[in-house]
């Protein structure tokens, strides 16, 4: 496509090296690696992720390559043509702002790409693991989660992971609203308000929605199923879905606060707020938001007893529980401060020297590079944590936390994440 002169001097240097949808490429790729480490490592510690996501069995499970090598291969083969499509359009555009605009079908052409990995029958990468994501993320991509014994949990790791990738997801948008206007590239200086004012801010909001319709259904599984067996079950009255549920919602504020500070809604003015009333609503929100969050990733996804009164308990370390799988509890504290660390990245914009990192598009990378970097994390200690669950149980198979209508609020030991 030709540049257009009114832009070319905005495009950064990051940009001019690693233009936006290579960003967003990037990121897809190395999702598809870490999930591949996660269940290498996972099965190294004798937890089996298939039976804990339903996953069918193997017909040759001597000959068939382990789970975690069909995701290495996948992840090979979306690797090697980005590296090749990267490295030509190194080539081609020499960092010329003009050159980097006319060839960004290069970037385009993989994003299209990827689908199409997705959907062709390549027996040797991951064929069945394949077509099972793609059957999961239809049903989850409208808020839908299947019950326990379908593969629930799959849901809801879905889900969650589409929540760390809720930003990269809105970059594509951006990407491909920019390749698609008249006299417009992918490659140039992004444009986060391609398409109208609403757009993005309401794609960043997808995921968040979707794990708080998730979270309803359950609710509203545990209600339906008392009604039938005449009161509360081992699903209590479902509390705890209603609590998870506020959550997600949390982040709404987050995001349309978050819209007007960067001019994307209505004036400040128009709606009785000014600029500064407007920030500090926004660092309530996020403040809350954050710690919410944190609680719940160590308190109801990880079992931890934290912030409980059992954490001075002398069965087991400090804040943690009594069966660990990872080697060390050194490992178990690291995590629980990473965790704090990353969820509050945003208090960068507090720091009179940081408070713009956030805007630079070097930033931005950075921040969903971390965030998706930390759901990777995130999901060691949640499938862990799962094993437990369901093992403690009487073994894999036995009606486990997951495998009913889940605690009450107050026993807070829930499959919700």
């Amino acid at each position: 496509m030709d540049g257009d002169p009114a832009v070319e001097p905005e495009l950064d240097s990051f940009s001019l090296t690693l233009p936006l949808p290579y960003r967003v490429a990037l990121i897809i790729e190395k999702g598809v690696w870490a999930w591949g480490a996660n269940l290498h490592y996972l099965s190294l510690v004798k937890i089996d992720v298939p039976s804990l996501l339903q996953y069918p069995a193997r017909p040759s499970p001597r000959t068939d390559p382990p789970h975690h090598l069909s995701t290495y291969r996948l992840a090979t083969v979306l690797s090697i043509p980005l590296a090749i499509s990267l490295l030509l359009f190194w080539a081609l555009s020499h960092r010329n702002p003009s050159l980097v605009i006319y060839y960004d079908f290069l970037p385009i052409s993989y994003l299209c790409l990827i689908p199409a990995i997705f959907l062709l029958p390549l027996r040797r990468f991951s064929s069945s693991g394949r077509k099972r994501f793609l059957t999961t993320l239809r049903r989850v991509s409208i808020g839908g989660i299947a019950l326990a014994h379908e593969g629930k949990f799959g849901d809801i790791l879905l889900a969650d992971v589409l929540t760390s990738y809720a930003k990269v997801i809105a970059d594509l948008f951006v990407a491909l609203c920019m390749f698609f206007s008249s006299n417009g590239s992918a490659t140039k200086r992004p444009d986060r308000g391609c398409g109208g004012q609403y757009i993005v801010p309401i794609v960043i909001a997808i995921p968040s929605l979707i794990r708080f319709r998730q979270c309803i259904i359950e609710y509203l599984r545990v209600r339906a199923s008392n009604a039938r067996n005449g009161g509360q079950g081992a699903g209590g009255w479902g509390g705890q879905h209603l609590a998870n549920a506020l959550k997600y919602f949390s982040a709404f504020p987050v995001i349309v606060l978050s819209a007007l500070q960067r001019h994307l809604s209505v004036n400040h003015e128009n709606i009785g707020l000014s600029e500064t009333a407007v920030y500090r609503f926004w660092v309530l929100a996020v403040v809350v938001n954050s710690f919410y969050s944190f609680y719940w990733d160590v308190a109801k996804d990880w079992d931890l007893t934290l912030f409980s009164a059992q954490r001075d308990s002398h069965s087991h370390p400090f804040g943690l529980r009594q069966r660990l799988y990872f080697p060390s509890k050194e490992i178990y504290y690291a995590v629980i401060v990473t965790d704090l660390l990353l969820r509050c990245t945003w208090s960068l914009k507090l720091s009179p020297h940081l408070d713009h990192f956030a805007d630079f598009e070097s930033g931005i990378f950075l921040m969903e590079f971390l965030e998706v970097g930390r759901r990777w994390m995130w999901i060691f200690f949640r499938v862990e944590t799962e094993w437990v669950r369901n093992t403690g149980s009487g073994g894999l198979g036995a009606p486990g936390q997951d495998d009913v209508l889940l605690g009450d609020y107050g026993s807070g030991k829930e499959d919700d994440d």
